[in-house]
């Protein structure tokens, strides 16, 4: 055994009784969720063991190589052609990459693979999915609903979501509390041709006094993809109970126009019991009755 084998031996003894570690993949990031068109970060950080030297660096998508970095090379830096994936910059030691932008392509799973150097030639690798995500043209549509609702009656109101992929998921909110289950149907799918769906989801309850304490009853549509798309739309309808609890609180408050009446006639009864008042008796309860008809 040569000496420079016995050095690396007894190196690699003193370490594992000291108990120092090799090469150690620490961190791996991949963006879960990328929109079209934009540029994804990836960003991949390791860490020497004493003995170690760095021999590569390498980056795979679906198992297929697209960079790589090996220092020691004349040209230290390469890329591969690969569908939906492009490296437009990197970092002098291959730690991390910036792709084109997005494609629908660009998903998938991404790993980053770390060697050292001979003898041993250690290797750490991770792995980490990527989706990209094509964003709405525009925001979630409410149909079905009217400008007023009495106690009693039926909301059917249906929520309709932009074309996007992956799919857009929805979320009804009645007077900013979620919508209760039972309220719910089932949301409906349509995939086109390109590949983008439309999602629907439709709100079906009664109408009860308690949607109408804080004021209008106000129905909410919430859309969301993952972490990158938060749109919603909001509609605002009048009840006609609140017309009449104010007309139950004139009554309670005051005498009704049927008791007004009522009261004159008894007053011009007590006139009439005069005689010399006969003329202007008759002349009263014509009044009277003309009011009350």
């Amino acid at each position: 055994m040569s000496a420079s084998s016995v050095l690396l031996l007894t190196t690699m003894l003193l370490c594992r009784d000291y108990g120092v570690t090799g090469l150690e993949l620490l961190e791996l990031r991949v963006p879960a969720h990328v929109p079209l068109g934009t540029r994804a970060q990836l960003s991949c950080r390791w860490q020497l063991g004493p003995t170690d030297v760095l021999y590569s660096v390498k980056w795979y998508k679906d198992g297929k190589e697209f960079f790589r970095h090996v220092p020691r090379e004349s040209e230290p830096r390469r890329k591969f052609p690969l569908p939906g994936v492009d490296v437009e910059d990197s970092s002098y030691n291959g730690a991390n990459v910036t792709l084109a932008t997005a494609v629908l392509e660009t998903g998938g799973r991404y790993r980053c693979e770390v060697s050292g150097e001979r003898p041993l030639f250690p290797t750490v690798s991770d792995h980490a999915d990527m989706i990209i995500v094509a964003l709405p043209e525009h925001g979630p549509t409410i149909t079905g609903s009217r400008l007023r609702y009495q106690i009693g009656d039926r909301v059917q109101v249906n929520c309709t979501s932009g074309k996007s992929r992956p799919a857009t998921r929805l979320a009804w909110y009645v007077n900013g509390e979620p919508a209760p289950t039972a309220a719910l149907l089932p949301p409906t799918h349509r995939v086109f041709d390109d590949g983008l769906e439309v999602t629907s989801a439709s709100l079906d309850f009664k109408v009860k006094p308690k949607h109408f304490r804080k004021g209008d009853l106000k129905l909410k549509c919430l859309a969301t993809i993952a972490t990158v798309y938060w749109r919603s739309n909001e509609e605002s309808v009048q009840g006609e109970r609140l017309k009449g609890y104010s007309r139950s609180r004139e009554l309670a408050e005051g005498t009704s126009r049927a008791d007004r009446v009522q009261a004159g006639k008894s007053a011009a009864h007590g006139v009439c019991r005069i005689p010399t008042n006969l003329a202007l008796c008759f002349i009263i309860l014509y009044a009277l009755e003309k009011t009350h008809t």
